[in-house]
């Protein structure tokens, strides 16, 4: 006989008289428990490999301070590039790009009408003042020029006449044969006639000055640029067009701008007489093109810039320096003499001051702090902090430190700006 099975509840029921709680499987228990084990095994492979970096760093870092002790503590030296300050003298130089001008551009046009008969030069030649340019048809005004003579000798001759005639009236008016009024009237037409005369001459100077317009000529030595106009063509004076243009390469000037506090210290120079020598450089600053002197500066400063011009002539014996080329002007303002220089490349800086590391007589490292003064090109004055014959490091100083061993090369040759030596 089965014995009944009665349920009190969800979780138990009555099995022989007593209340007998039932197992249920329990799904989101055994979810808890994957998680718990795969969250343990990722934090021990996080700790694990955390470990072995640091173990990693701990033997890099070991290797590392190893090989610095090796160069400098295990007799092998850093190689470096040095050079010894030296005592000589350095220019105080205004810079800046400035522009080559012509000192004189003419614009040769035409002064008469007519036909261009013949074109004396080529383009691009050099040609002194004089030298025949163009040729324009000469002929009508040769002709008017006979017309105006021809007329002349006319009242030249009519001219003459009156005065025969005044001359007779007046000694019959001493007898008082004639009435005063045809004397006077004698007189009116003699200077009516002298007049004339005077206006006939005038006319055959301007008329000998329009053929001798007809002859064009340079009216500077300078180079001639492109043909503008061709034999044949007819030009009018009254026209805007230009026939050529000659502009003076022979002596040229630079028109250099600088700043407007630039300008009591070259006053003060040029004031007293002193003729400061100008640099003009290519815009690399590679090669020097030419030197002259200061000859103006300009009489106003331009507000928009707050700049003053400057011109600077030049010889130009050998044609480098071109009409409206750009280069890189040089003012010499000052030379200091016998001060303490270095190579610019030496110089270092940081936040809070200025400093260069020096080779010393161990051939260890030393950082010297300096004050420098003018600066020019490749080379530096030092005004305090180093003495002629120290030995400072131009490459190399990313890994130097102070008292690091060092193999130095010399290079003593200083270049110069522009790469002069």
């Amino acid at each position: 006989m089965s014995t009944p099975v009665t349920n009190i509840d969800d979780d138990s029921q009555v099995l022989h008289g007593r209340a007998v709680p039932i197992r249920r499987s329990r799904p989101h228990f055994r979810m808890r428990s994957i998680f718990v084990v795969i969250a343990v095994i990722a934090a021990g492979w996080y700790f694990w490999t955390k470990a072995g970096t640091a173990r990693a760093d701990t033997a890099g870092g070991n290797i590392a301070k190893a090989g610095n002790a090796a160069l400098n503590g295990g007799g092998l030296a850093l190689p470096v590039v040095a050079a010894r300050a030296r005592r000589g003298d350095i220019g105080v130089y205004i810079t800046g790009l400035g522009s080559v001008t012509p000192l004189y551009t003419v614009t040769v046009k035409t002064r008469v009408d007519g036909q261009i008969m013949a074109i004396n030069y080529k383009e691009g030649d050099t040609v002194q003042q004089g030298a025949p340019l163009l040729e324009i048809d000469s002929r009508p005004y040769k002709a008017q020029l006979e017309q105006y003579e021809g007329q002349l000798k006319r009242d030249e001759a009519l001219l003459a006449n009156a005065r025969v005639d005044l001359a007779r009236y007046a000694t019959l008016m001493k007898t008082s044969a004639i009435p005063e009024q045809t004397y006077a009237t004698e007189q009116a037409t003699v200077a009516q006639d002298e007049g004339q005369v005077e206006m006939d001459r005038g006319l055959i100077d301007a008329a000998k000055l329009n053929v001798t317009y007809c002859h064009i000529t340079s009216p500077i030595t300078g180079r001639i640029g492109l043909r503008l106009v061709d034999p044949g063509n007819y030009v009018q004076a009254t026209s805007a067009s230009a026939l050529l243009v000659i502009t003076q390469t022979q002596p040229i000037s630079i028109i250099l701008p600088v700043a407007e506090d630039q300008l009591p210290a070259i006053r003060s120079r040029t004031l007293s007489g002193q003729k400061l020598p100008v640099e003009g450089w290519d815009r690399d600053q590679q090669h020097r093109l030419a030197t002259g002197t200061l000859v103006t500066v300009d009489n106003q400063i331009d507000q928009t810039t707050g700049t003053v011009r400057l011109r600077a002539e030049f010889a130009n014996s050998d044609d480098k320096l071109f009409p409206n080329q750009f280069v890189y002007a040089r003012l010499l303002l000052q030379q200091k003499h016998g001060v303490v220089l270095i190579r610019t490349a030496a110089v270092q800086r940081n936040a809070g001051s200025t400093y260069v590391f020096v080779v010393n007589v161990d051939s260890t490292v030393g950082i010297r702090n300096v004050e420098l003064g003018t600066t020019n090109g490749d080379e530096t004055e030092v005004v305090k902090g180093l003495e002629p014959g120290d030995a400072v490091i131009l490459s190399g100083v990313d890994k130097l430190t102070e008292g690091a061993k060092v193999a130095a090369e010399f290079q003593d040759a200083v270049t110069k700006p522009g790469g002069g030596k």
